[in-house]
């Protein structure tokens, strides 16, 4: 071969360093910049072992790619025919050869290389399915179809599904690659005369199509295994059904034997005996022919012939399977299932003070008064709270609640002068940890702040000189600066210089002294105080000024990395992680405590879930763009991680220590990436809550999986739905922490709560509640009797905005320049009955204005609903409505309460109730008849039905003094399959917040 030319060396050296310059220039600096990091957080087993992981599997894959392709087109090279036959084809491929031959090692290795190269990259990126793979854990639980340890499925099933894709790859360019070169140098040809193919090309060549039959045997074999991880083809259930079990599964081994004998043909019938392709094509036929019958129309035929007839008494056994399996995988096997009668539908007397969970009700919205807090306790205008606050619980005084919590950040697009050494520099922390009990409402409608207070501006005063904020602070702080927070984005801090010096942090204004700076002496932070260390992170952040501003000296720290979600993720990469991250003041210091997950998307049978939609409700702040789809099957909290809000230390611990998957990763770390439970301070445990988006991907799973037998999953006709924000039509209501003490509970919780409806209908069929109790989680359902009409959050929703006063002061309000803003609707079961509130904020429609709680909505039963100015007042008077001091108010009552004259409303008679519960009943009797196909029933019920509305309307004639007004169409009754009790069909829709 010859040599290259000098330009042309020159030429590939030039190239060659500008691709070092452009692609591992930055992937250097990165990973020196993540070295100095984790140094930082005291993390350096995870940098070490991700990037030599990452490394070994780039060189490896990468080079046993590469040298497979390699060596094959090396092969086929070295195996060209010496004398080439005379033919137009190969004069037409005469230049192509001039071209390729003096260079043919480079053009070898670069082929090789490049196609290594995207294999090592792509492998690199499957790094945690090694580490699981090599830390592989028992179960201790095997699969319902091959008594297989579910281990094998989450941590060895990926990596070999891999590898096969790998060998895959590998063969399939190998054979392209030595096709093109027999055929470029005459191996392989199309025209001319002899055989169209030499010895050697038809042994190398065979030798390769028989290699990927082999494998393709091994992907039948594995295939068997993936049969627990498909969808049921006409049921959204996981797992292999009665088609998978009996008819894909014998196919699978079947087509896998054949592969076998089909390989082996095509070796012995090309080389051994006939040396030709007329039976090793006939071979492959038989394989493709046998895929098509036994792997697809045999399956198609047990489906539609065996299966679809009777599909219950076929797949009742892998119903079972999916079910027991999709509860064990997320927890819901040790749900406390508990029947609650909600009778009781009138308020006892003792309503006000019934218990704690009346006396704990919650009025602030943490959704809505971010807003109100930014305003109120920001002082400078570049202090800003997070738009959706926190709930935890504290105790004060002896006495435990909730409280809304948040702290104040520094929003930098509202600095006046946004330059760069104020932004990094100057305004480098947020102060103060600010808190408020949640069912506490002062000074027209403000929250009634206890703590983190900058100055005395931020203790709002209101008329008359009343107290608006605690005179101290309640929940005290030894080191309340923020310098990691959820509102730094990716804003990153110079810190070192002197207090009180140019350039020095800016603190916090007070009163009388001026604005007050400080200087941050933390352990936070990477020391950029040497030439070296300013000019790498002036390369990370492409940013000069690391080398020219004269903000630096001998004692200076760059923190970045600052979202406490950002950091626990970048030291435990492995953990899906909770998207409400929240603040709690543990043993004085301010603590961000982060909820961690272990997630696989191949447990056997369980059912698989998009997590991203799985999470979204109405209190999800709305992405521009879809997050990608992100499969789970087996969900556990399994971690709960702590980052300082002033040094950054990270701090994960095991809170889940049975997890096989928590288990393994801790291996793979050497045991020392997550500390023990016992790790965990009575003080922290006191502050950790149930994780919300836990409790949602289980509420909407229990919406069908609380139904446990085949029969029942397969009518569907108990299966619930998440009802939807009655504030915001379009999203599912979102679940609320509150301090209740419910029924069957021997004391107050902290709990984690949500409301659940029949499926297409809106009344209640379900109260879910999840709490901690001695640090062990406790999920428990109140399950309404099915024959019970008990008003949902929706219907409940516009019975109260539909009371007269309420209806006419809301469109009021919306008139007046005003917005109305529904808070969260709370559902509680109170003294065997059901009591719901619902707050209502007023802010007015222009700049620098915030939400204030003006009224409050409460109900109890489907009759006695009231529209007071505060709780306590509408508590009142829901006692005054059941005791006669008060009229019970009707929803579709259009009488203006100031000109009333004293006519009672026909439509809140305990006759006409009374009939209207019978007529739901009998509606909800018709549906079942009718889905069951008992017609006698259904004869029945139909009749109790025409019996009920008799009823109704002679209660209503009987009620109404006047008879103009007893042929209103307000008064007639719902009859829709929702068994809506609420006797008016005309009440407006209520104006959303």
């Amino acid at each position: 071969m010859t040599r290259v030319s000098r330009r042309g060396r020159v030429t590939i050296v030039v190239l060659a360093v500008v691709f070092l310059l452009f692609t591992l220039f930055d992937r250097v600096v990165g990973a020196w910049a993540d070295y100095l990091w984790f140094s930082e957080v005291k993390y350096t087993s995870v940098f070490s072992t991700v990037l030599t992981t990452r490394l070994w599997m780039f060189l490896i894959f990468g080079s046993a790619v590469g040298l497979v392709i390699a060596g094959n087109l090396y092969l086929a090279y070295r195996t060209r025919p010496l004398l080439r036959p005379h033919s137009a084809e190969q004069h037409a491929l005469d230049r192509y050869r001039l071209f390729l031959l003096p260079h043919m090692t480079i053009w070898v290795v670069a082929v090789a290389g490049l196609i290594g190269l995207f294999s090592g990259l792509s492998a690199q990126g499957h790094w945690q399915e090694w580490l699981l793979f090599s830390n592989s854990t028992p179960f201790g639980q095997t699969d319902a179809q091959f008594h297989v340890d579910l281990s094998f499925y989450v941590f060895e099933y990926p990596f070999w599904r891999y590898l096969l894709g790998v060998a895959f790859t590998a063969v399939v360019f190998s054979l392209l690659g030595a096709l093109a070169l027999h055929y470029l140098f005459g191996g392989v040809r199309l025209q001319g005369a002899g055989e169209r193919m030499t010895t050697a090309a038809r042994a190398h060549l065979t030798a390769l199509v028989a290699t990927f039959v082999l494998l393709k045997a091994a992907a039948y074999y594995l295939d068997r295994r993936g049969l627990l991880l498909d969808k049921f083809p006409t049921q959204d259930l996981y797992g292999a059904g009665y088609t998978n079990v009996n008819a894909l599964l014998p196919a699978k081994e079947i087509l896998a034997w054949i592969s076998i004998v089909v390989a082996i043909a095509i070796l012995v019938f090309s080389n051994a005996f006939m040396r030709n392709l007329v039976w090793p094509g006939l071979a492959l036929g038989l394989l493709a022919l046998s895929a098509v019958a036994v792997g697809g129309i045999y399956p198609a035929a047990v489906q539609s012939f065996t299966v679809k007839p009777s599909q219950l008494q076929k797949e009742a056994e892998y119903f079972q399977r999916s079910i027991d399996a999709t509860r064990l995988a997320y927890g819901l096997n040790t749900v406390q299932v508990k029947p609650y009668a909600s009778k009781a539908e009138k308020p006892p007397t003792n309503l006000p003070s019934v218990d704690e969970t009346v006396t704990n009700i919650r009025l602030l919205d943490p959704t809505v008064v971010g807003e109100t807090y930014t305003q109120q306790q920001q002082v400078r205008g570049f202090y800003e709270f997070n738009p959706k606050l926190d709930i935890d619980r504290y105790t004060i005084g002896g006495k435990t609640q909730d409280y809304v919590v948040g702290v104040r950040e520094i929003n930098y697009a509202q600095l006046q002068q946004n330059n760069w050494q104020n932004r990094h520099s100057v305004y480098t922390h947020g102060f103060g940890f600010v808190a408020a009990p949640a069912n506490q409402i002062v000074c027209n409608g403000q929250p009634f702040y206890v703590s983190g207070f900058l100055t005395e501006q931020t203790k709002p005063v209101g008329d008359q000189g009343q107290q608006c904020a605690s005179s101290s602070d309640q929940i005290p702080v030894k080191e309340p600066r923020i310098y990691y927070g959820e509102q730094m984005g990716d804003v990153y801090a110079v810190t070192g210089r002197l207090a009180g010096g140019s350039g020095a942090e800016f603190d916090r204004p007070t009163a009388n002294a001026g604005d007050q700076y400080s200087s941050y002496d933390g352990s936070g932070g990477v020391k950029v105080g040497s030439y070296w260390r300013r000019l790498l992170y002036a390369a990370y952040f492409r940013e000069t000024n690391f080398l020219l501003s004269g903000v630096f000296n001998d004692n200076s720290k760059v923190l970045y990395v600052r979202d406490p979600e950002d950091r626990v993720r970048k030291v435990a990469p492995f953990l899906t992680l909770d998207s409400d991250p929240y603040p709690a003041v543990v043993d004085g210091r301010i603590q961000w405590i982060v909820d961690g997950y272990t997630t696989s998307a191949t447990y056997p049978y369980a059912q698989r879930i998009d997590w991203n939609t799985a999470i979204q409700d109405s209190s999800t702040n709305s992405r521009m763009f879809p997050e990608p789809r992100q499969d789970v099957s087996y969900l556990r909290n399994s971690v709960k991680a702590t980052v300082d809000a002033y040094t950054g230390e990270v701090s994960l611990y095991a809170f889940d220590e049975s997890d096989p998957i928590l288990k393994a990763w801790n291996k793979a770390f050497d045991n020392k990436l997550v500390k023990p439970r016992s790790a965990i301070t009575p003080s922290l445990m006191d502050h950790l809550r149930y994780p919300e988006d836990q409790f949602k991907v289980q509420r909407d799973l229990l919406s069908r999986f609380h139904v446990t037998t085949p029969n029942g999953f397969f009518s569907g006709q108990d299966f619930w739905e998440v009802p939807k924000n009655p504030a915001n039509p379009t999203a599912d209501q979102p679940p609320y922490y509150i301090v209740a003490k419910l029924p069957n509970q021997d004391q107050s919780r902290f709990q984690l709560t949500t409301a659940l409806a029949p499926r297409s209908r809106g009344n209640l069929a379900a109260l879910m509640s999840a709490s901690y109790v001695d640090g062990k989680p406790v999920f428990e359902i109140l399950e309404l009797p099915p024959d019970t009409a008990t008003l949902g959050p929706a219907q409940m929703h516009s019975a109260m905005t539909g009371i007269a006063e309420a209806r006419r002061e809301i469109t009021q309000f919306s008139s007046n320049n005003s917005e109305v803003i529904y808070g969260n609707l709370l559902t509680l079961p109170v003294a065997e009955g059901m009591l719901y509130v619902e707050p209502i904020y007023l802010r007015t429609k222009s700049d620098k204005t915030f939400p204030t709680l003006q009224k409050v909505l409460v109900a109890y039963g489907p009759n006695y609903k009231a529209y007071a100015n505060n709780l306590a007042d509408g508590l009142a008077e829901l006692v005054k409505q059941a005791t006669g001091q008060a009229p019970v108010p009707g929803s579709g009552d259009n009488t203006d309460p100031g000109t009333s004259t004293g006519t009672s409303n026909p439509t809140g008679s305990p006759q006409v109730q009374e009939a209207i519960n019978a007529m739901n009943k009998a509606i909800a009797d018709l549906k079942a008849a009718q889905v069951s196909g008992d017609f006698e029933a259904y004869g029945r019920a139909l009749k109790a039905l025409q019996d009920a509305i008799g009823r109704y309307e002679a209660a209503v004639k009987a009620a109404t003094p006047s008879p103009s007004t007893s042929g209103s169409p307000s008064a007639q009754p719902s009859t829709s399959t929702s068994a809506n009790p609420s006797p008016s069909v005309t009440v407006s829709p209520a104006p959303s917040g």
